[in-house]
C-alpha cells in the first residue's frame, strides 16, 4: 500500500449545485454559482479551467528550471473546459493555448511536454477527457 504525504487539502462547502454558492474552508473563496451562460454566478467548468492553469503554469515553472530555463514574463495558459452532450452523458473536453513569450519553440514545447507529464490537474484527466494543448 502506497503512504501518500499530503500538502495540503482544499476544502470547500457547497451549496445548492450549480446554482448555489461554495465557500472555502479559509474563507479565501467565495463565489456564486450559476448554470453556464445564466450570468448569475461561475461556473464549475470555469474553476476547473482556473485551477487548472495556474497549476500548469507551476508545473511550466518547474520543467523549466530542470531544463535549464526559466519561464518569461508573460507565461499565460488560456484553458477552456467545456461542458459537452454525447446522447444523454454528460463530459469534459479541454484546451490549453500556452503562451510562451521569448523562448525557443522546440525548447517550449519540451517545457509544455514535462508540465503535463507532472501537472497534477493534467494527471487527473489523461485518458478520461479528450485534451488538446497548443503553443501560441
Amino acid at each position: 500500500m502506497n503512504t501518500l504525504k499530503v500538502l495540503y487539502t482544499g476544502e470547500t462547502y457547497t451549496t445548492g449545485g450549480r446554482e448555489g454558492q461554495a465557500k472555502s474552508s479559509d474563507e479565501q473563496l467565495d463565489v456564486k454559482l450559476g448554470i453556464p451562460g445564466s450570468g448569475k454566478g461561475t461556473n464549475p467548468e470555469q474553476l476547473f479551467a482556473a485551477g487548472w492553469s495556474a497549476c500548469f503554469i507551476g508545473a511550466m515553472g518547474i520543467a523549466a528550471q530542470t531544463l535549464g530555463t526559466k519561464l518569461p514574463e508573460g507565461t499565460a495558459v488560456q484553458a477552456e473546459v467545456d461542458l459537452v452532450l454525447s446522447g444523454t452523458d454528460f463530459g469534459l473536453q479541454a484546451r490549453l493555448k500556452i503562451a510562451l513569450p521569448g523562448i525557443d519553440e522546440a525548447l517550449a514545447q519540451q517545457v509544455v511536454d514535462k508540465a503535463h507529464n507532472t501537472c497534477p490537474y493534467s494527471k487527473a484527466i489523461r485518458n478520461n477527457i479528450p485534451v488538446d494543448i497548443q503553443l501560441v
